[in-house]
């Protein structure tokens, strides 16, 4: 049975997440596994790292082919994975191809926040669309966009770095890990309603806890997420108006807290876009469980076949 799967692999900060995916998006097995890559202080390191966690999944389970999402910019065209967020030694990195080598197996990687676009477009709330802007809410914010049925990474890997979308534009907004000041993620992620709270009441909570304390009734926790609500429908407002895109779909580890953002985002959003576009704009929550990002990993696999 296997001999038909693709094993689909989503590497995140620390976790990663691993499945034999069939032809028709069927996870025939899914699992996890701890990878500590912000540890690793080289590329070879690197590589050997992901390849020694692959191995013992390879000796039991023959693949045709192995698709990663991985945080990155990649330059498609030539095969390299130009930087990564907290990986600063990686510089222009043929990373598919050198674990091609190290694991006998075809390895295509692509942005993972790119691959669950994917997965969307395919298997989710975007199967009956033709433009998709896919929007991943988790430590930190990501984008991925299909147009034409086709994935969209930009002149140099870059598109779609959604959570750097400014929409903050005061002298006081809050800076963002990227340097600059105003991101969506620094409005938008776990990371950031945890650093928010914290900053004001001195209690370091997670954004679980924090979504918890909104539904209990404590205003500045429902406050936060009004705001990271409304930051993004202002972000996907910008992006509707450039690209007049309709369909747009959140994947992620917030979505439990979709009930306390939804009303400020779907607000934002009918105020800020152009009056002929609202009825047409559609945004919807991932009905995958968090497994878009694994699927979109399993279609770059086939597509390598």
């Amino acid at each position: 049975m296997t001999t038909e799967a693709v094993l689909a692999v989503d590497i995140g900060g620390t976790n990663v997440r691993l499945a034999l995916v069939d032809a028709t998006g069927n996870l025939l097995a899914d699992w996890r596994a701890t990878l500590h890559l912000s540890h690793v202080q080289s590329e070879t390191t690197m590589i050997d790292t992901i390849a020694e966690l692959l191995r013992p999944t390879l000796r039991k389970h023959p693949v045709r082919a192995i698709g990663i999402g991985f945080p990155g910019f990649f330059d498609t065209s030539r095969g390299l994975l130009i930087a990564s967020p907290n990986l600063p030694y990686i510089h222009n990195l043929p990373l598919a191809k050198l674990l091609t080598t190290a694991l006998s197996v075809p390895v295509t990687l692509q942005n993972d926040a790119l691959c669950a676009a994917l997965g969307e477009f395919h298997f989710g709330e975007g199967r009956d669309a033709s433009n998709l802007l896919h929007i991943t809410l988790g430590t930190g914010v990501g984008g991925g966009l299909i147009l034409n049925g086709q994935p969209w990474t930009g002149e140099s890997g870059m598109a779609m770095e959604f959570g750097h979308t400014r929409v903050h534009p005061e002298p006081t907004a809050r800076w963002c890990g990227c340097g600059n000041q105003g991101c969506l993620e620094a409005y938008a992620s776990a990371t950031a309603i945890t650093r928010m709270y914290a900053d004001i009441t001195g209690e370091r909570l997670d954004a679980k806890q924090v979504q918890q304390r909104a539904r209990e009734g404590d205003s500045l926790a429902h406050a936060l997420w009004t705001q990271a609500g409304s930051s993004l429908g202002a972000a996907i407002a910008q992006c509707v108006v450039l690209l007049d895109i309709h369909r747009i779909t959140i994947s992620g580890g917030l979505l439990g807290a979709w009930d306390l953002f939804y009303p400020a985002l779907h607000n934002t959003l009918e105020r800020v876009v152009i009056s002929a576009q609202r009825e047409r704009v559609s945004v919807r929550a991932s009905r995958l469980n968090d497994r878009a990002g694994l699927l979109g990993a399993a279609i770059l696999a086939r597509l390598s076949l």
